[in-house]
């Protein structure tokens, strides 16, 4: 507010007007860092993008790529990131199998999903299909249909080298009922 002590008072309104626009400008151009802001931070440090399928998009065939992708429209086929994130939306529907490091459902998915690291399925999430990670969370109130298939942190690889091994056979699944 206007106190008449403060010199050049005629400017001090036009010069915060300027500033104001300054301030919305830089968060409009910060609209991918934020995400990554939350508790994402760490995990989107490798590549620092977020690619975004918005919710009119429809997307058939193959998604790969180096960067972490947040879906809120539809996607079929697969969709492999490794070593970045795959949010499901709210608005996100998948008919695909997901390869990532990890995978964050708030909507619908109907596939397999293979994280290096770890699953969540929120509480307005749906999962169709078997999961393969080190580490899963499912919220009250999810729903989840299909096998888990948990792994020892640093057996990745080797799982997926070879198969059909000793140490695989003393790996067994562990059941879950939801």
């Amino acid at each position: 507010m206007w106190k008449p002590n403060q010199t050049g008072s005629g400017t001090g309104p036009q010069t915060p007007e300027p500033q104001r626009p300054n301030v919305p400008a830089a968060p409009a151009f910060e609209a991918n860092p934020r995400p990554a802001a939350a508790p994402a931070a760490p995990s989107a440090s490798s590549s620092g993008e977020q690619a975004t399928i918005g919710k009119s998009l429809v997307i058939k065939g193959e998604v790969t790529g180096s960067e972490s992708l947040y879906i809120d429209g539809k996607v079929e086929g697969s969709i492999s990131l490794p070593g970045n994130r795959v949010t499901v939306g709210r608005n996100g529907q998948v008919s695909a199998n997901i390869s990532a490091r990890e995978v964050v459902v708030l909507g619908k998915v109907r596939g397999n999903v293979n994280a290096s690291d770890r699953v969540d399925i929120r509480s307005e999430g749906s999962l169709t299909g078997d999961v393969a990670a080190q580490r899963i969370s499912i919220e009250d109130g999810a729903f989840f249909k299909g096998g888990i298939d948990i792994r020892k942190p640093g057996a990745n690889e080797k799982a997926s080298e070879s198969r059909p091994t000793a140490n695989s056979a003393a790996e067994k699944p562990v059941p879950v009922s939801v």
